[in-house]
């Protein structure tokens, strides 16, 4: 007999009281009529906004053909989109996955049978680093190791070490020629919007050469061209052997990918890994008509621009408001607010002027709008922004 009292939708989410029934670019419009201003983008998910034309007509034509074969057989638009992401990034091959917590499993599988093939199997330590969040699996959660991802949940996977963020000498002293890899966030996300420094970034290749272990970039937030590169390593200089995409890159759709050069990747063979969805010709239609947009130089430059403008818009907050924001953080369209108050508050108080943001940890609240908002949309944010932070200023 089913249990009345329980919720039909397991309950792992605290919901905001909100029901939107339709978007449209940066706005999603809810069930009663109220807009909001949507800074979140589906948590960094929805690059092009809600409904985007091109992303609306490549599904539904594709809808019209062919939705799933499977991955026994050739898909062209999974070709297609792998085409692109090989030419315009480091890598010589990707396999497609449908999010990034996948993704992350296929790069940990990765580096392993990389090691067993070079005959060092006891090479499996992977480090990582403290505030990371690299999805909700078990080889996830055992990455970056926080309490709050781990607790009931063990034991744990085990070949992770967590180090101190930003910690040169913490690194210096752990990555050895014992370690197998290396993972990091460029910036990390549901850490706090927290920048690792291009020298920082360099300094990590440099010894992962120097110690033989595979670097892995996590830019399943911060990719698709959230920060005015299509890839925000691409600021330092700097690529990785094995990379995790995501959420922009299907513009809403389920889509991940674990890109790879092929000196990582050339022990995967057939049989080796797998996925029922990943790659399908929905999923990557879409996938395909998000790279062509995003990653055009025009594209990404005004994404930069706008960046800039975002940026000194929330320095401006932050000096009205210093009972309520404490620091500016971030890059491009991916920006973060330190708070003094708690950062739910903020939240809240910036739903109560229709305007959406998420909170992050460190007491941070992310602004991750599409990035095909308007310079007027970009202004009005800030407006309700200011009209929020009033509210929680002492008088």
């Amino acid at each position: 007999m089913n249990d009345a009292s329980f919720p039909s939708i397991l309950p792992t989410y605290a919901r905001a009281p909100l029901s939107f029934e339709r978007g449209e670019g940066a706005w999603l419009i809810e069930r009663d009529g109220r807009r909001f201003l949507d800074m979140t983008s589906g948590i960094g998910v929805n690059a092009l906004g809600h409904a985007h034309p091109a992303l609306v007509d490549a599904l539904s034509e594709q809808a019209a053909k062919l939705w799933h074969t499977s991955n026994l057989f050739n898909i062209p638009a999974q070709e297609a989109l792998a085409a692109a992401l090989v030419e315009h990034t480091f890598a010589d091959t990707a396999f497609f996955t449908n999010s990034g917590t996948e993704a992350l499993e296929l790069a940990v599988k990765m580096v392993r049978k990389f090691w067993h093939d070079a005959g060092a199997p006891q090479r499996q330590t992977i480090l990582a680093f403290e505030g990371a969040f690299h999805g909700r699996s078990m080889a996830a959660i055992s990455a970056a190791g926080s309490a709050k991802l781990t607790t009931g949940f063990g034991p744990l996977l085990p070949g992770f070490r967590q180090l101190p963020f930003g910690d040169h000498d913490a690194l210096t002293a752990a990555l050895d020629d014992t370690i197998a890899a290396v993972i990091v966030e460029p910036i990390q996300g549901e850490g706090g919007i927290r920048v690792l420094p291009d020298v920082c970034l360099k300094g990590l290749r440099e010894a992962c050469d120097r110690t033989g272990a595979l670097l892995i970039f996590d830019e399943v937030q911060c990719g698709m061209g959230r920060t005015g590169r299509l890839f925000a390593h691409e600021w330092a200089g700097v690529t990785p052997d094995i990379m995790m995409v995501a959420k922009g890159i299907g513009g809403g759709f389920p889509l991940g990918a674990t890109l790879a050069t092929a000196h990582a990747a050339a022990p995967m063979t057939a049989g080796t890994h797998g996925s029922t969805y990943g790659g399908n010709p929905l999923a990557c239609a879409v996938g395909a008509r998000v790279m062509e947009i995003v990653s055009a130089p025009a594209f990404l430059a005004e994404v930069a621009r706008k960046g800039s403008t975002l940026w000194q818009h929330l320095e401006g907050l932050a000096a009205t408001h210093p009972q309520v924001i404490e620091e500016v953080r971030g890059e491009g369209l991916m920006a973060g607010l330190k708070c003094v108050v708690p950062n739910t508050d903020l939240v809240a108080a910036a739903r109560d002027q229709n305007l959406l943001a998420v909170p992050a940890a460190d007491n941070v609240i992310r602004l991750l709008p599409p990035l095909t908002i308007t310079e007027e949309e970009l202004s009005e944010a800030i407006y309700r922004l200011d009209r929020a932070a009033s509210t929680l200023s002492p008088a």
